[in-house]
């Protein structure tokens, strides 16, 4: 055989081949946690798996906040409104805002501590809306209606009998206020004060009347009423037309035209422990057949809701000088 003549290569093993490669291929560098973690970027590593890309991201986030949270998020529910006032001013940055939801059977008023920033969104900017927030940070003050409130608004415009009316009257007495000498003689004046003439002028628009606890106590107990009916024909001499009507007239029992008033007033609170509201009550009745029903319903009870609760709202703005807007945060 030549020098020249190349040696036959030796002989290998396929398993051992086989072997080689498959180490070559499951090999991978250990990644380590970064000591300044960023939740933004990715953390990826290659797994043996037919080299499979694994995305770390989530182990890292669930690592670093196992001790301490990335960003503050949840509700607090606050009992009291300068509970949420404190909350407020503890928590509020340049984006905090409040929104006020005016419900009447529900009322809210809700701080977002991280709520998103002034200024119009850049659809064409590729990273992202720079003013949007995550809105997870809340805290949610719901307004505590008075008991009186509730009663009263829960009895206004439903049918009660004569029974039913006078416990109720005698039950919710203290809510009851006798109109002032003005008010009951329905007669304005600059002496008065703000109130009476509102509620003079209340009266006047609808036609009512004020009277007395007393007065509805004695109704409850002693009421009756006598129902007659007289017949008035009259005819046209022209034509010979003849027009016949029936005039129904309630009594008392001593055969006098009855005459009750139809309004009483009350002063009850909106919220629990705040200011009384006076509010105008209608009192109708209703006789059918035997049947007698009384009704009371509070004359436009939105106005002192109302009024009650922009005084809420305009506390709370001038203690954390932080933005409200009425109605719901975004979901």
């Amino acid at each position: 055989m030549s020098e020249t003549t190349p040696k036959p290569a030796p002989f290998e093993n396929p398993a051992e081949t086989m072997r080689d490669v498959m180490a070559k291929l499951g090999h991978h560098d250990a990644i380590e946690m970064p000591e300044a973690l960023d939740l933004t970027k990715a953390h990826l590593v290659t797994v043996p798996e037919k080299r499979r890309v694994e995305d770390l991201s989530r182990f890292h986030r669930e690592a670093a906040e196992y001790l301490k949270p990335a960003r503050r998020k949840g509700t607090a529910r606050l009992a009291d409104l300068a509970s949420l006032i404190d909350w407020a001013n503890r928590f509020k940055g340049l984006t905090s805002a409040m929104f006020a939801n005016p419900d009447m059977a529900a009322p809210t008023l809700t701080c977002i501590a991280d709520y998103h920033a002034t200024g119009s969104v850049d659809l064409s900017s590729t990273q992202g809306d720079p003013t949007a927030m995550p809105c997870n940070h809340r805290g949610v003050y719901d307004f505590p209606l008075s008991d009186e409130w509730k009663i009263w608004m829960a009895a206004s415009g439903e049918p009660m009998d004569k029974d039913e009316f006078g416990e109720f009257i005698e039950a919710n007495a203290k809510d009851i206020m006798d109109p002032t000498p003005p008010v009951l003689q329905l007669k304005q004046s600059e002496e008065n004060q703000p109130w009476e003439n509102r509620l003079i002028d209340t009266a006047q628009q609808i036609e009512g009347r004020y009277g007395q606890l007393t007065q509805l106590l004695a109704m409850s107990k002693k009421f009756q009423v006598f129902e007659t009916s007289d017949l008035k024909v009259s005819s046209n001499r022209d034509t010979g037309e003849a027009e016949i009507q029936f005039f129904n007239e309630h009594k008392d029992a001593d055969g006098k035209p009855l005459n009750i008033p139809n309004l009483i007033i009350i002063a009850i609170p909106v919220f629990l422990s705040g200011a009384a509201y006076r509010m105008p009550v209608r009192v109708r009745y209703r006789k059918n057949g035997a049947s007698l029903k009384f009704t009371l319903t509070i004359y436009n009870p939105k106005k002192s809701f109302d009024a009650a609760f922009d005084e809420t709202i305009a506390q709370a703005k001038e203690e954390t000088d932080l933005p409200i807007f009425m109605g719901k945060p975004e979901s």
